[in-house]
């Protein structure tokens, strides 16, 4: 019983990346970290799994049960899933690696961010 559970979980999150490995998959942007700076990221909800979609992207070290240090690995796009005791998606964040991190900027799909818009905030 425990291994047709474990197939089927298997199975949705087969589905899950399936649907979500695109970096325009969700209305929230991407967090954007830059290479080699690791980022905590709170949630509002408690989590008990972590699925990462490409690991050579970024890794996630638990710090407690609502909170995770992002690190970054190499230059790319993906998501993590967070899942709750009951197997239910907590969050799915979009993860942008870059170069080097930038704030308010329009995402385009290219991991090495060069081309983004960064808008000033100069006074008029």
């Amino acid at each position: 019983m425990i291994e047709k559970l474990r197939a089927f979980e298997s199975i949705i999150a087969l589905i899950f990346f399936a649907t979500t490995f695109s970096p325009g998959w969700a209305a929230d942007p991407p967090i954007v970290l830059g290479l080699g700076t690791p980022s905590a990221l709170l949630l509002e909800r408690p989590f008990k799994t972590v699925w990462i979609g490409d690991p050579n992207i970024v890794d996630v070290l638990k710090r407690s049960d609502r909170s995770v240090i992002l690190q970054p690995r190499n230059l790319g796009a993906t998501n993590v899933i967070f899942l709750d005791e009951r197997s239910i998606v907590v969050a799915n964040v979009g993860i942008l690696v870059c170069k080097a991190a930038t704030s308010d900027i329009a995402y385009r799909d290219q991991p090495d961010c060069g081309h983004f818009k960064v808008p000033t905030n100069s006074p008029t």
